[in-house]
């Protein structure tokens, strides 16, 4: 069993010989160190030498993962790195037309910038897209996406699937905001907001540790 009270996570670029086999190996060593691999990503797979990332949490012997790794007969290298969160932080995701993100992103990046000055690390996405199955799929996935807290639906009209894949995000822990728009999906979200400079701002503060801001303690949630 894992102690998860005291683990640290720790990312790690490895660098292997592309011929398919190191993943396993990796990953079996990892497990015999008594860690919990987090988060992954392979680049470079079609070359003859990949780069591995990998974040791992680990309760004890941090520098002896390293070492059991390098002797792994695969491996030509391994470098600690950052993790994704401590250089990127929380993440928003903004989805829907492309003049309303455009504005959400600019009530958002300006909020975060003012939070990141004060130590914080929060970071904006943006995707424009149109058709219902379209955004719908791109909501479902940020569940997908590492470090997702909070994803912003931009548009006029939003129903039917994209109001299913919003109650799908909700249920794993994610926050939907909304602009005030037609269709169902406002009636899902956790709060809307009609004004989309105000929504990027308002999505900011519901995830910033720095804002004395709390969704659940509005009387409303649309604003």
């Amino acid at each position: 069993m894992h102690d998860r009270q005291t683990e640290q996570t720790i990312a790690l670029a490895i660098e292997v010989d592309g011929d398919g086999s190191a993943l396993g190996s990796i990953a079996q060593a990892i497990a015999g160190r008594k860690a919990r691999i987090t988060w992954i990503s392979i680049l470079d797979p079609r070359e003859s030498v990949e780069t591995i990332l990998v974040e791992v949490a680990v309760s004890r012997d941090v520098d002896a993962l390293s070492v059991v790794l390098e002797a792994l007969p695969c491996v030509r290298s391994v470098t600690t790195k950052h993790t994704l969160h401590h250089v990127f932080g929380k993440r928003i995701v903004i989805i829907g037309g492309g003049s309303q993100v455009g504005q959400v992103v600019l009530g958002a990046v300006s909020e975060a910038d003012r939070h990141n000055l004060r130590g914080e690390r929060i970071s904006v996405d943006t995707i424009p897209l149109v058709g219902e199955r379209a955004i719908a799929e791109a909501v479902r996935a940020t569940a997908r996406l590492p470090r997702v807290e909070a994803v912003v639906l931009a548009g006029a009209l939003m129903g039917g699937e994209i109001e299913s894949a919003v109650l799908q995000v909700q249920a794993r822990g994610l926050l939907v905001i909304s602009l005030n728009m037609a269709g169902s999906v406002p009636d899902a979200a956790d709060l809307v907001v009609s004004d989309p400079v105000q929504a990027g701002v308002m999505a900011v503060m519901a995830i910033a540790e720095t804002a004395e801001f709390d969704i659940r303690r509005l009387d409303g949630k649309r604003f």
